[in-house]
């Protein structure tokens, strides 16, 4: 019997059977090598396929043209070689069902001059984009010429490797850069009116059509509204769209409302945790509504029933779920179990975005698999042999072996020293605004109810009471504890991030925070403090704060501190914290001038420097173990057995895991976790 499930309804779009609604927008994960999208581009996008989603967009973007430099790592279109690459990776997703389409761009100003072959930059008339800071020059008339042709070439090839269709990028790039009157200030044919502003993006399109025919899929990721006053407004947005519609070179539309030529602009295209669901769905909605068109969407809708509710009251046709499919690429095929509520959930963290956009990646902060799909598999393969374990401390690092572990078949428990599971995670969410991340430990914690493992609360474990199990195999997972930075004089007077996260000491009225890790521990301290009404000092002593912190979630932080008036002072280090009277005071120094200090008077200095392995329990079973703590990481490198007999008369293997090591990020413990658990 046919599912009624709004999700799981085919689409048809023209002479192309979509099998459901969902679908993976187009992004660069950055994982090409050399612009190819070699074996793990190819993987990441197979798994999606796998997991049954209808249609997997490539490259964010591809670019037609040498003089687009790859910003986040783009595939190269304008090469011959990306067609037999994108052949395989089409062949893969078409084995499962999946349609595959590519995202063609040239980037204009959204890019360096100081990239790939150091050819200029480029746009519609000399204006900066204040992210990529390049200064352009105005495309000239041999400029627009070749450049149409390299849109053609790209789709040839794109149509010859296979592929189901073409999507043109046409927002922040060249193609809109044209049609904005915040970009376009020129005053020949391709200038002024809306008509001229197009003529651009018309030439493209048509002259793609003209070569590719009819039957194949060509659509366009367009904003219909830049929300900017002296930007693309959305009344033109919406007669855009019309007249693209109208001209009939192109299959869909993919609405996007918003500009993104700064940090702040593209943050609220594409929000993150603490920010609204959906923000721009019932816009698209609008557009749909208007043009009696095809319309694609995605902009964080990160839960099935907000995609369900899209294609229900007809919003969308086809909904994005880019980011949730990077946390779960077998959304769909857990629909169609009926096991909807095992989705892995996206919580909006945008560590992903955040790694590619400071040139690193994309990969999510809960699923260790997604971009190493060569070396980990999403599905857990049973071991050969069922052990007893015993994972010691319950935070992100100890769930996630444990998780692993009871999928590999082991019996597992974990000992857990606070009534509550989560670790520094409890912490974080502490801060409103970051309340999501705790998806991280619920979805972890029906996981291991399901797999039926326990979990023993308020047991501060020592040595006797793991071995009180008889374990074969101990996970040390104890976390770390909060230290401060090595100061002069004082450390008995400074308050850490920690404890104001906890609620166990609360602002001050004037508060010092140095802030020498420039992760999310410091500033969502800071954010805290600065939203008690205290009056507050973030001092970093790097050349600018956060630095572990990409840019997607600087915004909200920078934006507090505005709002708030916190002074940030960076190149500046805390030396030392001495009383006087009922105040404190801060002596502040400089890597740059080391023979100057300056002082501060405050009421509160807190301090955020990381953690320091609680590693006690480890050292303790150590000698008693098998493989005397030791991992053969060349083995655990290439995925065998990384664990050795060092010890004949030891009793069980010993693995310590995520900052019970050494401090490191949520990404980091439950990687190892998995990693680890996954070959025991």
């Amino acid at each position: 019997m046919a599912s009624q499930d709004p999700l799981l309804q085919p689409f048809q779009l023209k002479n192309l059977t979509l099998k459901n609604r969902l679908m993976s927008t187009a992004h660069e994960p950055a994982y090409s090598e050399h612009g190819m999208p070699t074996d793990r581009y190819r993987l990441y996008h197979r798994e999606k396929a796998k997991g049954g989603i209808a249609l997997t967009m490539t490259a964010g973007s591809a670019v037609v043209s040498a003089d687009s430099p790859p910003a986040f790592g783009n595939l190269h279109a304008y090469r011959d070689e990306i067609v037999p690459w994108m052949k395989r990776l089409a062949d893969d997703c078409h084995e499962h069902g999946t349609a595959v389409m590519i995202q063609l761009t040239h980037l204009g100003r959204r890019t360096g001059w100081n990239k790939g072959d150091w050819l200029p930059v480029l746009a519609p008339s000399p204006i900066r984009e204040p992210a990529h800071r390049a200064f352009p020059k105005e495309a000239e008339d041999w400029d627009i010429e070749r450049i149409i042709d390299d849109y053609v070439s790209a789709a040839q090839r794109m149509q010859a490797a296979g592929l189901d269709g073409i999507e043109f990028e046409a927002y922040g790039h060249l193609m809109d850069g044209f049609w904005s009157p915040a970009t376009n200030v020129r005053d020949d044919e391709f200038g002024g009116t809306l008509e001229n502003r197009m003529r651009f993006s018309n030439m493209v399109t048509e002259a793609v059509r003209k070569v590719v025919g009819a039957d194949f899929i060509v659509g366009i990721r367009l904003v219909a509204d830049e929300d900017w006053e002296k930007g693309l407004s959305r009344e033109e947005g919406l007669e855009i769209a019309r007249r693209l519609v109208a001209a009939g070179s192109i299959d869909f539309l993919n609405v996007i409302r918003g500009h993104i030529d700064s940090d702040v602009a593209l943050n609220n295209v594409i929000p993150i945790q603490g920010m609204t669901s959906a923000p721009h769905l019932d816009f698209a909605g609008e557009i749909r509504a208007a043009t009696k068109f095809p319309v694609f969407h995605a902009a964080r809708i990160s839960d099935v029933a907000t995609a369900r509710h899209a294609i229900a009251e007809g919003k969308l046709d086809m909904v994005g779920m880019t980011r949730p499919h990077i946390a779960d690429p077998h959304i769909i095929r857990k629909i169609e179990a009926g096991e909807e509520a095992r989705i892995r959930p996206c919580v909006g963290a945008t560590y992903c975005l955040d790694r590619i956009y400071e040139g690193g990646e994309a990969l999510c902060i809960h699923n260790a698999v997604t971009g190493r799909e060569g070396e980990l598999q999403h599905t857990i393969d049973r071991a050969p042999s069922r052990r007893r374990a015993v994972v010691v401390g319950a935070g992100p690092a100890g769930l996630e072996a444990a998780r692993v572990l009871a999928e590999r078949g082991h019996t597992v428990d974990i000992l857990e020293a606070t009534g509550k599971v989560g670790g520094q995670i409890n912490l974080l969410v502490r801060n409103p605004r970051r309340r999501e991340m705790i998806g991280i430990v619920d979805w972890r914690l029906d996981e291991l109810e399901r797999l039926g493992v326990d979990i023993h609360y308020d047991v501060f474990a020592g040595g006797d009471d793991v071995l009180a199990f008889d374990p074969d195999l101990v996970v040390v997972a104890t976390g770390g504890i909060a230290q401060s930075p090595a100061l002069e004089a004082g450390d008995d007077l400074v308050t850490s991030s920690w404890d104001i996260l906890a609620g166990s000491t609360k602002p001050g009225d004037t508060v010092l925070l140095f802030d020498d890790n420039g992760a999310h521990p410091g500033m969502s301290a800071a954010e805290v403090i600065a939203n008690s009404g205290a009056q507050l000092e973030l001092v970093s002593p790097e050349r600018f704060f956060a630095p572990e912190v990409g840019g997607m979630n600087h915004v909200p932080y920078a934006r507090i501190f505005a709002e708030k008036g916190v002074t940030v002072t960076i190149n500046t280090r805390l030396k030392s914290v001495r009383r006087e009277g009922n105040q404190l005071v801060a002596v502040l120094g400089s890597d740059y001038a080391e023979d100057q200090q300056w002082k501060r008077r405050v009421s509160q200095v807190v301090v955020e420097h990381g953690t320091t392995a609680n590693a006690d329990l480890y050292f303790e079973l150590k000698p008693q173990s098998r493989n005397l703590g030791a991992v053969d990481y060349a083995a655990l490198i290439a995925r065998r057995g990384p664990l050795r007999t060092r010890n004949a008369a030891g009793r069980f293997d010993l693995v310590r895991i995520g900052d019970a090591v050494a401090s490191r990020n949520i990404h980091a413990a439950i990687y190892e976790a998995f990693r680890l658990a996954s070959l025991l």
